[in-house]
C-alpha cells in the first residue's frame, strides 16, 4: 500500500507539472523464506498490484543475500513484461549486525542471476561496499542481459496472492455475502457496529471456496465511505481474508476510491455508473 501511495504521487505530480515523466524504478523487499513482502504478498501479488503503473523496472533488494533471494527472482522474472533488477545483502547479518560473505562469494552468487537470464540490472544492498560492486562487474560485465517476455492476456489479480485467470478455471466464485444490498444478516451486522461478526462472514466464504470478495457498504443509513474504509482495514489485516482479490461494490466513487486506498492487491471495481455525468465517470 505504501508502494501503491507513491504510484499515485508519482502519476499526479507528472499529470499537474506539465514535464516528461522520469523512469519508475521499484523495488520490494521479501522478509521471509515463503518469499513475503513485509505485509505479506508473495512476489506475482506484489508485481500485479503495481503493474498498471508500467514500471521501468521492478525487483527485489535486501532481504537474505543473493543465494535466498534468486529462486523469488525467477518468480518474478518469469511474469514480469518490463526490466528486472536484484540489489541482495553480502549474505545474512550476523550477531553483530555485519556482514560476512567476502566480495568474491557475493559477486559469485550473483553471477547465476545472470547465467540464468534473470534481470537486467544488478548491483548490492547492506553490507555491500564499492569492493563488492567491483567484483559483482568483473564477472557480469559480458553477461547479456535478461529478455522481457510477453505477458499473458489473462486477467490478473492479487490479494496476497496472485490470481490469474488461466483456461483451466471454467468461472470465478465471487463471495457476495458481504453485501448490504444482499444479505440483511450482513446488513444487520453493520448497521449494528458488530464489525467483528461481519469479517467472519468474509472468512467463512474464502474457507469455502471464494476466490474473490465482494464487499459492498451502500445503504442510505449508513455513511458508506467511513464503513468501506473501516471494513476493508479490519477484513484485509485478516491473511486468510486478504490472501484473495477483492471486489469493490459502490454506485458511489466517494466509496469506490475509499475501497480502493485501502486495498493492497489489484482489485475488480463493480458498479460504477454514468448518473454523475461522463467526466466524472472518466475522472
Amino acid at each position: 500500500m505504501n508502494a501503491r501511495a507513491a504510484l499515485f504521487a508519482y502519476e499526479e505530480f507528472f499529470k499537474t507539472s506539465g514535464l516528461p515523466k522520469l523512469p519508475l524504478f521499484i523495488s520490494g523487499t521479501i522478509i521471509d523464506a515463503a518469499g513475503r513482502t513485509l505485509s505479506g504478498q508473495n512476489v506475482e501479488a506484489l508485481f500485479i498490484s503495481l503493474m498498471n503503473a508500467k514500471p521501468f523496472v521492478i525487483g527485489l533488494n535486501c532481504g537474505f543475500g543473493a543465494e535466498l533471494m534468486k529462486p523469488f527472482s525467477q518468480r518474478l522474472s518469469q511474469l514480469a513484461d518490463c526490466y528486472v533488477h536484484a540489489y541482495p545483502n553480502a549474505g545474512l547479518p550476523n550477531a553483530m549486525g555485519g556482514y560476512d560473505e567476502t566480495p568474491e562469494n557475493f559477486a559469485k552468487n550473483c553471477k547465476k542471476f545472470c547465467e540464468e537470464g534473470l534481470v537486467n540490472m544488478i548491483g548490492g544492498c547492506c553490507g555491500t561496499t564499492p569492493n563488492y560492486i567491483e567484483a559483482l562487474w568483473n564477472v557480469v560485465k559480458d553477461m547479456p542481459p535478461r529478455e522481457i517476455p510477453t505477458r499473458s492476456k489473462k486477467m490478473h489479480l492479487s490479494g496476497m496472492q496472485e490470481f490469474v485467470f488461466e483456461d483451466h478455471i471454467p468461472f470465478i466464485n465471487v463471495g457476495e455475502r458481504c453485501n448490504i444490498s444482499g444479505s440483511a444478516k450482513f446488513k444487520k451486522l453493520i448497521k449494528n457496529d458488530k464489525y467483528e461478526e461481519a469479517i467472519a462472514v468474509a472468512k467463512d466464504q474464502v474457507e469455502n471456496g471464494a476466490q474473490v470478495l465482494d464487499f459492498n457498504l451502500d445503504d442510505g443509513l449508513i455513511d458508506g465511505k467511513k464503513a468501506m474504509t473501516r471494513f476493508m482495514r479490519l477484513a484485509l489485516s485478516d491473511p486468510d481474508i486478504a490472501k484473495v482479490p477483492i471486489m469493490i461494490d459502490s454506485s458511489k466513487f466517494e466509496v469506490i476510491e475509499a475501497g480502493l486506498q485501502n486495498c493492497q492487491g489489484k482489485c475488480i471495481v463493480n458498479s460504477i455508473s454514468l448518473k454523475g455525468g461522463e467526466e466524472e465517470f472518466k475522472e
